[in-house]
C-alpha cells in the first residue's frame, strides 16, 4: 500500500499544501484527442507527428520517431506560468530511449544558448539520464546551467522511472529510484527565461531542436519536493515495467538500418556487422565458395550470433590467410519475419611476404555524394582494406549521421573490404562509434598487421604527451614492432601548411601543425616510423622525409594529410613552410600498395585524375 504523497514530501514553507501534481500527462492511445493529449492536470499538449502506439500494461506508451513527433505543451513559457514550479519540484517520468544522443530532452522549458543559459529540462545523454536547471541563486541570477547527470547506463528501449527533485538548495537525480547524483550548485527560485517554447519529447530552444526517439508513459510535475521514500514508492508501483517489459522498437516494419559492413580483419578472421530496425536474431552464413543454381545460391557454413539485439557483430574465425571468401548475413525478428543481404564477398589478410594494397579516406564528414563517390572509385581498385584517420562522420553523436550518411555512402567499399578507423573530433567520442565498430579494447587506441607492415592507431583527442597512457602504449608497441614497415594514423597533424587553423598564416605566424600532438614526433624518430596518417585539415599535404625537425633525404618519417574524403575543403596558407613537399586543395583519396621493401602511393581528386605519386624502398631480409 502506497503512501499518500503529502507524507512523503518534504515539508517546505510557502509552497502548494496538497498532494496533487500541477501538470500530468499520461502517454496512451486513449488520451489522444486529435491533434492534442488530454492532461489529466494542466495544459492539454498539441501534438506534432504521427505518435505510434504501443502496448504494455494499463494502456502502454506512445512512441516518438526522432524525426517528426513531439508534444508542444506552449510555444511560449508566459502561457503556462501559473503552472509552472517556481522554487521547489519534483518530476516524474517512465520513458525508454531508443537513439541515444547528446542533448536527448522529455520535459524541456530552457534557453542555453551559449552564456545564456535559463530554465530546466529533464533528459539524457548519450550514456545517462540527466536534470539540467538554472536557478536565481547561481552567478548572480545571470544563468547558469547545471546539467547534474546519473551514473548508471541506461540500456536502450528499455522503460525507466527518472525523477529529479529541487528543493531551492539541492538538486537530486534518482534513476529506478535509486538516488545516483546530487549537486548544490543551484540555489533559490528556478530561473525562467523570458520567452521558450515547452514540449515533451524533445529538447528544444532558440538554436536547437533534438526529438526524443523512444517511448514516454507518464510525466507529472509537482511544485514540491519528493523525499527519497517517496521516489522510491513511486518506482515500486510500477516496478514491473522496468525490470519485466520487453523492448518494444520503433519500427513496425522490419528493416536492415545498416547493411553488413567489415571490420577489423586479419589473416585468420573477419568481423561482419549489420544493424536492423527491430530486435532479430543474427546469422552469418559463409564458405570459400557458392553453393546451388541460379537465383538458389546458398553457403554452406553457418554462424550464429545474439538473439534479440539490434546490432549485430559476429567474428568469424578459422579463416585461410589471404584467401577469398563469400558472405551473406541474415536476420530474423519476433514475427517470423526474414532480411537477408545479398551474398558478398571479402578476403582474409595476406601474409608477411605477400603484397597487399589498401586505401586512405578521411573526414568523409557530412558529405555522402563525395565520399560515395570516392568509396565507388576505391572499390575498382579493389584494396585490401580502408584506413580512415577519422571524421567519420559530421555529428558522432547525432545517430541519423552514421544511418544516412556515412554507412549508405560507404557501403559499395566496407560491404567488401574492412575499415580500421581512429576517432575524430567530429565523432566527439560518441556511443554510436563503440556500438558500430568493434576493436581491440580500449578501441580508442589498438594495432593490427597486414602483410609485412605494423599500423599503430591512436586517439589525438585524448592525451598524447609523454608518459600517458597511449603515449607509453605507442612506445613499447614501435620498439618491440619487427615489421618492415611501420605506420601511425591519428586524426591531428603534427605538420601542416592550413592557411588558420594553427594560426592565421594570413595575418600572422602559424605554428604550422598541433603542438601538443608534435610531441609524438620523438617516438616516430627513435623507432624509425616510415609514414604518419592524419586528416582534420580537409586538404592534401605530404611533407619531404623528416627527422629530429628537419628535413632529410633519407630515413626520416612522412607526414601526410589525406583529410578530402567529403568535408568541406580548407585552404593552404600564403607562406610555404620548410616542410612541405606537395599540398592540394580538392576531395581525395590515396591508394598505397606494399611488395616487401618498396612502397608505392598514389593520389587520386574526385575525377579519378592521379595528382601525387611516391615510391618509398628498403633494403629487406627474406624469410
Amino acid at each position: 500500500m502506497l503512501v499518500p504523497l503529502f507524507l512523503l514530501l518534504a515539508p517546505v514553507a510557502g509552497i502548494h499544501d496538497g498532494p496533487d501534481p500541477v501538470m500530468s500527462w499520461r502517454f496512451r492511445e486513449s488520451e489522444l484527442r486529435g491533434n492534442y493529449l488530454a492532461a489529466r492536470l494542466g495544459p492539454d499538449p498539441r501534438v506534432l507527428g504521427k505518435l505510434q502506439a504501443t502496448a504494455g500494461p494499463s494502456g502502454g506508451s506512445l512512441m516518438f520517431d526522432g524525426v517528426d513527433d513531439r508534444m508542444v505543451v506552449a510555444d511560449d513559457i508566459s502561457e503556462i506560468n501559473p503552472f509552472l514550479p517556481k522554487k521547489h519540484f519534483t518530476i516524474s517520468a517512465w520513458l525508454s530511449v531508443n537513439t541515444p544522443q547528446a542533448y536527448g530532452g522529455i520535459f524541456s522549458a530552457i534557453q542555453d544558448n551559449g552564456g545564456f543559459e535559463k530554465g530546466w529540462v529533464l533528459g539524457y545523454s548519450e550514456k545517462h539520464f540527466y536534470i539540467g536547471l538554472a536557478s536565481l541563486g547561481a552567478n548572480d541570477g545571470d544563468g547558469s546551467m547545471t546539467y547534474l547527470s546519473g551514473t548508471s547506463i541506461y540500456e536502450v528501449g528499455k522503460m525507466y522511472h527518472v525523477t529529479a527533485t529541487y528543493d531551492g538548495k539541492e538538486l537530486c537525480l534518482y534513476v529506478n529510484g535509486v538516488l545516483e547524483n546530487k549537486s548544490e550548485e543551484q540555489s533559490g527560485a528556478i530561473l525562467y527565461p523570458k520567452s521558450a517554447p515547452v514540449v515533451l519529447g524533445g529538447y528544444k530552444d532558440d538554436n536547437e531542436d533534438v526529438l526524443h526517439h523512444g517511448r514516454i508513459r507518464e510525466v507529472t510535475i509537482y511544485n514540491q519536493t519528493a523525499s527519497p521514500k517517496w521516489v522510491r514508492q513511486d518506482f515500486e508501483h510500477n516496478a514491473d515495467l522496468a525490470l519485466n517489459e520487453p523492448l518494444i522498437p520503433l519500427d513496425p516494419n522490419f528493416t536492415m538500418l545498416v547493411k553488413p559492413f567489415l571490420q577489423y580483419g586479419t589473416s585468420h578472421s573477419m568481423t561482419v556487422t549489420w544493424e536492423t530496425s527491430r530486435p532479430a536474431s543474427s546469422e552469418l552464413h559463409w564458405n570459400s565458395k557458392v553453393s546451388g543454381k541460379e537465383e538458389n545460391y546458398f553457403l554452406e557454413n553457418t554462424l550464429r550470433g545474439n538473439e534479440k539485439t539490434l546490432i549485430h557483430s559476429i567474428v568469424l574465425d578459422g579463416l585461410s590467410p589471404g584467401t577469398g571468401y563469400f558472405y551473406q548475413v541474415e536476420s530474423e525478428d519476433s514475427e517470423g519475419r526474414i532480411l537477408k543481404s545479398p551474398i558478398l564477398t571479402f578476403q582474409s589478410a595476406v601474409e608477411k611476404n605477400i603484397p597487399f594494397a589498401f586505401a586512405v579516406i578521411s573526414d568523409t564528414q557530412d558529405n555522402p555524394p563525395v565520399a560515395s563517390k570516392i568509396s565507388r572509385m576505391a572499390w575498382e581498385m579493389r584494396p585490401h582494406f580502408v584506413l580512415h584517420p577519422g571524421d567519420l562522420v559530421g555529428t558522432g553523436t547525432n545517430k541519423l549521421d552514421w544511418l544516412n550518411e556515412f554507412f549508405p555512402s560507404m557501403d559499395p567499399l566496407l560491404s567488401r573490404v574492412p575499415i580500421y578507423p581512429v576517432l575524430g573530433n567530429h565523432e566527439q567520442d560518441a556511443r554510436h562509434y563503440y556500438d558500430y565498430m568493434n576493436l581491440p579494447a580500449p578501441e580508442y587506441y589498438y594495432d593490427f598487421h597486414y602483410g609485412n607492415t605494423h599500423f599503430f592507431m591512436l586517439d589525438t583527442n585524448r592525451k598524447v604527451h609523454p608518459g600517458s597512457e597511449q603515449y607509453n602504449w605507442l612506445e613499447q608497441g614501435l620498439e618491440a614492432s619487427t615489421a618492415t614497415w611501420k605506420i601511425v594514423t591519428h586524426h591531428h597533424p603534427p605538420f601542416t601548411s592550413d592557411e588558420n587553423d594553427y594560426g592565421n598564416m594570413w595575418l600572422g605566424p602559424s605554428t604550422h601543425g598541433d603542438m601538443r600532438v608534435r610531441e609524438l614526433t620523438e617516438l616516430y624518430d627513435r623507432y624509425e616510423v616510415d609514414i604518419v596518417w592524419n586528416g582534420h585539415i580537409h586538404s592534401y599535404e605530404r611533407t619531404w622525409p623528416i627527422h629530429q625537425g628537419k628535413v632529410v633525404e633519407k630515413n626520416g618519417t612522412i607526414y601526410m594529410i589525406t583529410g578530402g574524403g567529403g568535408g568541406g575543403l580548407e585552404t593552404p596558407g600564403p607562406i610555404r613552410p620548410w616542410f612541405q613537399n606537395n599540398v592540394r586543395r580538392g576531395h581525395h583519396w590515396c591508394y598505397v600498395a606494399v611488395n616487401g621493401g618498396t612502397l608505392e602511393l598514389k593520389a587520386f581528386d574526385l575525377e579519378g585524375r592521379m595528382f601525387d605519386v611516391l615510391t618509398l624502398t628498403k633494403s629487406i631480409k627474406r624469410d
